[in-house]
């Protein structure tokens, strides 16, 4: 049965801010402009809790080259994390031994702190771009893996048996079964790890990078600007919030069928 259009319009998420949201931040806003001016009289220093006209200020001098190399680093990243994911749990999930021998030392990557991975990353490499992907990648591939391992355990048997009765090729049962199975699972991954690499790449980013918003970060903590410190805060939230919005907006079209 075909989806209208105007039915397929409504199912496609907008990239518009709903009612209920714009509100919140603008009470918020309100609050933390009060608390601005408040702050003397509360024990607070001023510069600690800057207005929002000079976090406006602040957002009005950030460099848009520091955004993009930070959004190109995060984007390449999830792309490299959720090609590695799906390539090991393709394997994993065909080859019982190889899944009993990988599963135990992906556990142990994810047990390991953002922060342990930095520190090994400057100690073994020379490069601050491979640095930050390499970090970025150890971070999200186990959890697209994790994901997407646990997914096809999860599809019926009964559905795999009858699949494996018209005697597919490996391709053609992934392709076929497999993958419009797990599409579900394989979009939550990816906003789980678009908000994790969002977080992760800021903190790499803090530690020998000349470029992007986690050593802006670091410059305006070291000039003690506050505001600056929100304006690029402001800018990280946004772009997970973009990110994302059009994540969704693939979701809802390629799973229309679920509305």
């Amino acid at each position: 049965m075909s989806i209208s259009t105007e039915e397929h319009a409504k199912s496609v998420p907008s990239l518009s801010f709903p009612r209920q949201t714009f509100f919140s931040l603008l009470v918020f806003a309100i609050v933390w402009e009060i608390l601005s001016h408040l702050a003397p009289y509360l024990g607070i220093p001023p510069f600690a809790i800057p207005s929002l006209v000079r976090i406006a200020r602040s957002i009005a001098t950030i460099t848009p080259i520091d955004i993009a190399v930070t959004l190109a680093r995060v984007v390449a990243a999830l792309i490299a994390s959720f090609v590695f994911g799906l390539a090991l749990a393709m394997a994993m999930y065909r080859s019982e031994a190889l899944n009993n021998y990988l599963h135990p030392m992906i556990r142990i990557l994810m047990a390991v702190p953002v922060v342990s991975w930095i520190l090994f990353a400057v100690l073994w490499f020379p490069g601050v771009e491979f640095r930050i992907g390499f970090v970025l990648v150890v971070v999200c591939g186990p959890v697209f893996l994790v994901d997407t391992l646990d997914a096809m355990h999860n599809v019926p048997r009964d559905l795999r048996s009858m699949m494996r009765s018209f005697r597919p090729t490996a391709l053609q049962f992934f392709v076929k079964l497999m993958l419009p199975a797990i599409v579900p699972t394989i979009f939550t991954s990816w906003k789980v790890n678009i908000s994790l690499a969002i977080r992760v790449v800021t903190i790499a980013e803090l530690v020998g990078a000349v470029t992007g918003i986690g050593h802006q970060l670091s410059v305006a903590q070291e000039l003690f600007s506050v505001s600056d410190v929100f304006a690029w805060t402001i800018v990280l939230v946004a772009l997970l919030f973009l990110l994302e919005a059009l994540v969704a907006r693939v979701e809802a079209r390629l799973l229309r069928w679920r509305t």
